[in-house]
């Protein structure tokens, strides 16, 4: 496995993918879900979300945190909430390798996560232009007024 190295810069902001596991679409059926574990991570942690889009399979979001070292914490705990309270019905019939059985994954989050570390005004702003457009991009709505 890849030995990813993260940057932990305070005073940035963090743009972040979370992807479900094979992409199974269980987010915007579980969307009260998803906010109560977001309200779990904040009584954790000190961050606030600038943006963010939630897809059936997929989320992106851009995080401000207090302390940088934790967004990767923050990350974790919103999925380990949402795992923990998610119904089965949503991943029974999802198979899985039996290496992430035997580390206790269970079938609803990939195990990694994609963040990068915006710069500047400009790299704000196209992030947040990805984000407004992406329900667009994946044929959910015709324009990012809907």
């Amino acid at each position: 496995m890849a030995n990813y190295k993260r940057i932990f810069l305070d005073g940035y902001k963090y743009y972040i993918t979370i992807v479900t596991y094979e992409r199974n679409p269980i987010l915007v059926e579980n969307i009260t879900l998803l906010r109560e574990s977001f309200v779990y991570a904040k009584t954790l942690f000190d961050f606030e979300i600038d943006e963010i889009v939630i897809m059936p399979d997929h989320l992106h979001m851009i995080i401000d945190v207090a302390n940088a070292i934790e967004y990767p914490k923050i990350i974790s705990s919103m999925k380990r909430y949402f795992s923990k309270h998610c119904e089965s019905k949503y991943y029974d019939s999802m198979k899985q390798s039996k290496s992430r059985e035997d580390a206790g994954y269970m079938p609803i989050w990939q195990k990694r996560f994609y963040e990068y570390t915006i710069r500047d005004d400009k790299d704000y702003n196209q992030r947040v232009e990805y984000i407004q457009s992406n329900p667009v991009k994946h044929g959910y709505v015709d324009t990012i007024d809907d």
